[in-house]
């Protein structure tokens, strides 16, 4: 009986020592989440050679393709633990809208930020709420909703590394990029 304690004893504390070296445990056991993957780069793969002893092709030209409109969106920020859009930045999105009437079509991705105070967890819910009070906003004033996707990144992608108010202002944002 005494050797069964001593080897389930064992067998926890080899358990415990395994999860310890992972970060994960050390989140979990903070009651923390990691962060979103940032979005991956697409690399296309260049064209096969042609074979060396192809005839000649007639080159033909093809008309160069419309360039595809760069997102022109302002940021608006936030209060301290708010998610309301404010009257200074109401009138920012009321521009971001005329940019959506100019450029029908075009997808846009919202990102919602938080500064580096608070745990990772409610950085990213406040950054979600962040990023779906502003795609509610513009929908109200017209624009398609379909265009508009939201992501959240927490207190994970700051604009300003110093640690006083006026950083922390400037990282509570949603920020608009480009979507395909």
């Amino acid at each position: 009986m005494k050797t069964k304690i001593v080897a389930i004893v064992l067998a926890v504390a080899a358990f415990g020592f395994l999860l310890s070296g992972c970060g994960c445990f050390y989140q979990a056991v903070k009651g923390e989440t990691p962060p979103p993957p940032a979005p991956e780069a697409k690399v296309e793969a260049p064209p096969p050679a042609a074979p060396a002893e192809a005839a000649p092709e007639a080159k033909v030209e093809t008309p160069p393709s419309a360039p595809v409109p760069v997102v022109m969106l302002n940021d608006i920020h936030f209060d301290f633990d708010k998610y309301d859009i404010r009257p200074e930045d109401a009138e920012i999105l009321k521009a971001d809208y005329e940019w959506f009437n100019q450029n029908s079509g075009q997808k846009a991705r919202i990102e919602g930020n938080c500064d580096e105070r608070g745990t990772v967890e409610y950085n990213l819910a406040l950054g979600q709420r962040r990023a779906d009070s502003t795609k509610s906003y513009l929908t109200t004033l017209g624009v398609d909703g379909a265009l508009l996707e939201t992501v959240s990144y927490g207190k994970e992608r700051p604009l300003c590394q110093e640690h006083n108010e006026e950083c922390w202002a400037q990282n509570r944002r949603a920020h608009f990029e480009p979507a395909k």
